[in-house]
């Protein structure tokens, strides 16, 4: 199978490094849209539009499902792609549901970081009136999180003083909440920075399991229940030839061992955070 996976930016790439995990032997197409980053801030008109060319980009590489590993892409254009599009097309929803779910105290709050356009889009509002019954979840806008991550600044001091300053907006600790869900694949690069901030006891939740888990089920592949304890990327066609993967910016196929070399970093990293769940 050949599956295309798609994002505002380097963030859906937490979605291709799960799906690596999960089903090693596929062949992968990664578009990050760098032109046009970040999706969070652009109106509805305008993600649609860039949505719409990197499926019909995809589809002429012959892919057999498209992921779109971005909520906010997910909230505005999912259902027009389907509408329009006869093959498998899935999204990406903030996982509320599982942290709703999750055994606790019932007085602790769940936390939901996202794009201000996932916040303030229905689909979000539809997903906690069906599953946050008790009203537990707060929403919280991190714009800047997407600009941090896709300059590879994960532990600065500005970093750490951008999250600690927006957590004081509903005062998160985790004595208050129970979860911190990760509404962007952008965050998932920052997850030892809420350890530090935060402590050990809340859980962080990502939809990247989730999404992946339901690829496998739509197009019949078997997934790895026991996923490799961790992936070495040691050199820049590592990721292309090791795992088949294609890579594009806005376009743009990346051939180059110095681009190449970014998304080199970027995979170690994610596999550095998968310990911080």
């Amino acid at each position: 199978m050949r599956i295309g996976i798609f994002d505002s930016g380097i963030g859906g790439l937490s979605v291709l490094n799960e799906a690596y995990h999960r089903f090693p032997d596929q062949e992968y197409i990664f578009y990050a849209d760098i032109k046009h980053v970040p999706y969070g801030t652009k109106s509805e008109t305008e993600i649609l539009g860039f949505v719409d060319e990197i499926v019909n980009f995809l589809i002429e590489k012959k892919v057999d499902a498209i992921v779109i590993a971005c909520n906010t892409a997910t909230s505005v254009a999912v259902a027009k792609m389907r509408e329009k599009y006869d093959l498998p097309i899935l999204g990406m929803e903030p996982a509320v549901k599982p942290a709703i779910e999750e055994p606790c105290d019932e007085n602790k709050r769940v936390l939901v970081m996202a794009t201000p356009v996932t916040i303030r889009e229905k689909k979000l509002a539809r997903l906690l009136t069906r599953v946050d019954i008790q009203h537990r979840a707060d929403l919280l806008e991190m714009p800047e999180l997407v600009r941090y991550a896709e300059r590879e600044e994960y532990d600065s001091d500005d970093v750490k003083k951008y999250i600690s300053e927006r957590f004081k907006t509903f005062d998160v600790t985790e004595d208050k909440y129970s979860s911190l869900v990760l509404g962007c694949t952008h965050f998932n690069y920052f997850k030892p920075m809420y350890r530090e901030i935060l402590g050990e006891k809340i859980h962080l939740i990502d939809g990247n399991y989730g999404t992946v888990h339901h690829l496998g089920e739509v197009l019949g592949l078997q997934m790895k229940n026991e996923p490799d304890s961790g992936i070495r990327f040691d050199e820049p066609q590592d990721i292309v030839v090791g795992f088949k993967t294609a890579y594009y910016e806005s376009g743009d196929e990346i051939t180059d061992n110095i681009r190449l070399s970014k998304y080199l970093r970027m995979l170690n990293r994610l596999e550095f955070v998968r310990n911080y769940r």
